[in-house]
């Protein structure tokens, strides 16, 4: 089945679609395939210097990267250990690789590499008009095109593989030109609802940067975060004495983040980013970060970070710092282990 409409050049959000566009997109990414198109930023690393002094600043192995594995997930850490991007690497071709980011974040990864990059022979080069057609769903195949028009080729293959948000990502270098996914052969259901995609994000527990992490996160409070990004087995890298230390002494950390279902809220009336997520006697023991309508559970999903000592499942109440068109502030809400996907 191909996608129901034609996806035209993104630069920013999709704009706002219809429940019946939010239904369909999500039942995509839960039984066959769904698609959007979105900007990210980028920065190239080429040179013959460019993997050994990629080795020493990513948190990930890519010693091996190349064509049998293209790509990983990665963080780019403060000396302290704390985040200063989350990113995805992937191989080019001979000694050149991609660093993709959310879309706004290329300057900040750029001017990051740069502090460290000391009588490298690296070029590094800001690509601030990516396109990246986004394919998930359990029934996304192996292969298909992975040019547009037949002629414009990715700069990159990227594989995406979280609990309910899996699938690949095709980057390409738009250059003003917009990217219909449909022309990369691939049916799909749905066309790129935007809120599908985040619930979809959220229920696999998926930290965003600028969201759930910020230049003073620990990259084990974020979920599995760690597990997708971090080679244990590789030699040393910028700010890897904290993450080590933390993984020695049992990845406990201050806050942790965790999943939200908001309970007694339809599709218009839930809560916000920066709600405040309290026990029942009023205690606030942390704070939402992202929230979407969730088709399938019919109900609102959400990450936030709640603080050590608050063991889940549990019962909690987020409390709305605006009113909602239904009266309510106050959202009684399970809080659970991450992925919610499956749970």
């Amino acid at each position: 089945m191909h996608a129901a409409a034609l996806l035209h050049p993104v630069m920013g959000s999709n704009p706002v679609m219809g429940r019946a566009d939010l239904d369909s997109t999500y039942a995509g990414l839960r039984q066959a395939v769904a698609w959007r198109v979105v900007a990210r930023d980028g920065v190239i690393v080429s040179g013959p210097g460019a993997r050994d002094w990629l080795q020493g600043q990513l948190s990930q192995d890519i010693s091996t990267l190349g064509d049998e594995v293209h790509s990983r997930e990665t963080l780019i850490l403060s000396p302290q250990g704390k985040i200063d991007c989350y990113s995805r690497v992937a191989w080019m071709e001979d000694d050149a690789f991609l660093l993709d980011v959310r879309s706004g974040y290329g300057e900040l990864l750029l001017e990051r590499l740069r502090r460290f990059k000391l009588r490298v022979k690296a070029d590094l080069e800001l690509v601030d008009d990516l396109q990246v057609a986004e394919l998930r769903g359990p029934g996304l195949q192996a292969g298909g095109s992975t040019t547009v028009d037949g002629t414009r080729e990715p700069l990159a293959v990227i594989a995406v593989d979280w609990p309910g948000w899996c699938g690949r990502d095709v980057v390409f270098r738009a250059g003003g030109v917009g990217i219909d996914a449909s022309l990369l052969g691939l049916g799909a259901l749905g066309s790129g609802a935007d809120e599908a995609f985040e619930a979809a994000r959220i229920e696999a527990g998926v930290p965003e940067l600028g969201v759930e992490l910020t230049d003073r996160t620990i990259p084990q409070e974020a979920g599995d975060l760690v597990a997708h990004t971090v080679s244990f087995t590789k030699g040393c890298y910028t700010g890897q004495e904290l993450v080590a230390r933390i993984d020695a002494r049992g990845s406990n950390t201050p806050r942790r983040l965790r999943g939200l279902v908001i309970e007694h809220a339809g599709p218009d009336a839930g809560p916000g980013g920066g709600d405040a997520i309290v026990t029942d006697d009023g205690d606030k023991v942390g704070e939402v970060t992202s929230v979407a309508w969730a088709p399938g559970r019919g109900a609102h999903v959400a990450l936030g970070y709640l603080r050590r000592g608050i063991d889940v499942p549990a019962s909690v109440v987020v409390e709305s710092t605006a009113q909602s068109d239904d009266g309510g502030r106050r959202r009684r809400a399970s809080a659970r282990p991450l992925p919610l996907f499956g749970a």
